[in-house]
């Protein structure tokens, strides 16, 4: 959160009994024209409730510490007054009850994600039923050579043409990425991988964070004269090759976007659900939410 809401104000709420931590919330709180919001902040997948249960629960005593502990996150919510609240929750979080109960609402969205990377030739032999992703990979797999090295500045500049390229501007701000990029691969929690052509010129760029659980793919792009999906498929073979035996499983970061969907489905990944919980107090928000849109 440091890293992604650097010079923005964020916090954490706490669901305490006595001194004893029972859930966190953390949360980025903006603030325009007098309005205060909590949206999900950038480079963030998801945010949502953190769980510190007891050992051993029972599911029906799991669910009531879950519950007990939401309704003082909840508390904790109403007390910093935001006339709207976003925020997707991990996908570990699948009952919302208590939320609902307070008046919120809820939409699910959904990543995509191999369970399993440790054995890369299964994985790779999960890949489409036609086998044609692994036919497309093959194909080109020779036309480039992997950059296990690429600096932050170098991507988030490869990162914003790539927008430009397409007639939109790169709604990742640069400082963002190189922050996002730098730190984690200071800690070897992130990796920044390219594919470079015969000539040595970058044409397409994945980023990814990533603990002992799960990698989450978090930016891509390619070179403007790239068409083909292909090298990206590559590279993203290539990425999971080198992380197999740095993390367990791969996140696609998903996307409700049908073509991307098919995509990132492709690769033999399991649809995974995740639960975007909202609320608006204040009735402005539903003409600025409109807009938006």
């Amino acid at each position: 959160m440091d890293v992604v809401c650097e010079g923005k104000e964020w916090d954490v709420i706490l669901a305490t009994d006595g001194d004893r931590v029972l859930a966190a919330l953390p949360y980025l709180i903006r603030s325009r024209f007098g309005l205060r919001y909590i949206i999900q902040p950038q480079l963030t997948q998801f945010s949502g409730p953190v769980f510190f249960p007891p050992a051993d629960l029972s599911p029906q005593r799991r669910a009531d510490f879950e519950h007990n502990a939401c309704d003082k996150l909840i508390k904790g919510l109403r007390e910093l007054h935001p006339g709207y609240f976003c925020q997707r929750f991990a996908p570990s979080v699948t009952d919302w009850l208590p939320f609902h109960w307070a008046g919120f609402r809820q939409t699910t969205r959904y990543t995509y994600r191999i369970d399993d990377i440790s054995d890369t030739q299964r994985v790779f032999d999960s890949f489409d039923r036609s086998k044609e992703r692994q036919r497309r990979i093959r194909r080109i797999a020779d036309l480039y050579t992997v950059d296990t090295d690429i600096d932050s500045a170098t991507f988030a500049s490869f990162h914003s043409e790539y927008w430009h390229s397409r007639g939109q501007r790169d709604i990742t701000p640069e400082p963002l990425m190189r922050r996002v990029i730098d730190t984690a691969t200071s800690r070897s929690q992130g990796l920044a991988l390219g594919l470079r052509d015969t000539d040595g010129k970058l044409q397409a760029a994945w980023f990814a964070v990533y603990d002992s659980h799960c990698a989450h793919a978090l930016l891509s792009a390619k070179a403007p004269d790239i068409q083909s999906a292909d090298i990206s498929a590559l590279l993203i073979w290539r990425m999971i090759e080198i992380l197999s035996d740095r993390t367990a499983s791969f996140d696609f970061e998903g996307s409700m976007d049908p073509s991307l969907e098919y995509f990132y489905r492709s690769f033999g990944a399991r649809q995974v659900p995740l639960l975007e919980v909202s609320r608006i107090t204040n009735p402005l928000f539903h003409i600025i939410l409109r807009l938006h849109r």
